[in-house]
């Protein structure tokens, strides 16, 4: 090869290199102007945000200060709100106060004007008063006249009233000193005058047919009875005479009823059969006479509670006597007191 061959040859490779070391200078060149965009723009991104988060501290102090108002106002709020609800309550209460005053009020005036309405009433009903009691002087004047008459007659009155209450105490009285007098003895109850037949000397056990014994016993006992009881002094006050037959509590209710029944009337019917008594008695013992069994309502108890079967067994006679016309006598001497 030629020298100038070989010159142009090495010419030409150094050309390339230039060539080369240009283009890299240039690429190197961009790099670092492309670093130096990066490194701004993060400069710029740090300065942006340090500027945002400054601005963001800042608001959130704001914030926090307007939270801590808000808090604070709230509060204020609140209190204003318990104050104004308290006021609210005070002034209910003044209300209630004046409403209850309002209607004490009311009430005290309609009272005053029934009291003054009141007090025109009673002037007028003082001077009608005034008017009945010169009146009223004038009847009292008179009625003394008439009481001291009357007070002259009380002590009549009084003998009268006293007869009435004893009739019972008196009949009882006389039917014991009769039965005494007569020498029959039979038990007279002090308070009642009731007298007991014992049924053992009356009836045989269960039986309703008078015995022998028991017939001669009603033959004494009831010419003197009826004396008392119809003789002119007492007939008047005489009601009733009522014969119960009683039984012990043997065997069922039904069947004492009908055997206390059943003695009961054949008492009765023996009164009317009795040669003793005349017809005057027998016609009067017909109106009054009530034959009743009882059965054994009425048993006769000894001390201890026990039944007395025995004395339970038994045949009372009684007398009832005319209580509403003696309540009527009474009433009439009372009334002439008036």
């Amino acid at each position: 090869m030629s020298s100038r061959q070989y010159k142009l040859q090495r010419h030409r490779a150094g050309d390339g290199g230039t060539h080369w070391i240009s283009y890299s200078d240039m690429m190197a060149s961009l790099l670092l102007i492309f670093i130096l965009a990066i490194v701004l723009s993060i400069y710029n991104y740090y300065q942006l945000l340090e500027t945002k988060t400054r601005e963001l501290g800042e608001q959130q102090a704001r914030l926090e200060t307007a939270q801590i108002t808000l808090a604070q106002k709230e509060e204020d709020l609140e209190t204003t709100r318990v104050e104004l609800m308290g006021k609210e309550e005070e002034l209910s209460a003044i209300q209630i106060q004046l409403d209850t005053k309002e209607q004490d009020l009311n009430a005290a005036t309609l009272k005053l004007s029934e009291r003054e309405e009141e007090n025109q009433r009673l002037l007028a009903q003082i001077v009608l008063k005034e008017a009945d009691l010169a009146d009223q002087q004038n009847r009292i004047d008179a009625l003394q006249l008439v009481l001291a008459e009357q007070e002259k007659e009380l002590s009549s009155y009084q003998v009268q009233i006293a007869d009435l209450l004893g009739v019972r105490t008196r009949i009882v009285q006389d039917l014991r000193d009769s039965l005494a007098k007569a020498n029959i003895s039979a038990t007279v109850d002090p308070n009642t005058g009731d007298i007991v037949l014992e049924s053992t000397l009356m009836f045989e056990f269960g039986k309703s047919d008078i015995s022998e014994e028991g017939r001669a016993q009603l033959d004494r006992l009831m010419p003197v009875y009826l004396g008392v009881l119809l003789s002119s002094q007492y007939k008047d006050y005489v009601a009733e005479i009522i014969i119960e037959g009683h039984t012990d509590s043997t065997g069922n209710y039904a069947t004492n009823l009908k055997l206390s029944q059943e003695r009961a009337l054949a008492v009765a019917n023996c009164c009317q059969q009795m040669s003793t008594l005349n017809r005057t008695q027998k016609n009067a013992l017909q109106q009054i006479v009530t034959a009743q069994g009882r059965a054994n309502a009425n048993p006769i108890r000894n001390a201890d509670g026990t039944e007395n079967a025995d004395r339970s067994r038994r045949v009372e006679i009684k007398f009832r006597l005319k209580d509403s016309e003696m309540i009527e006598r009474m009433g009439q001497i009372l009334s002439d007191l008036e």
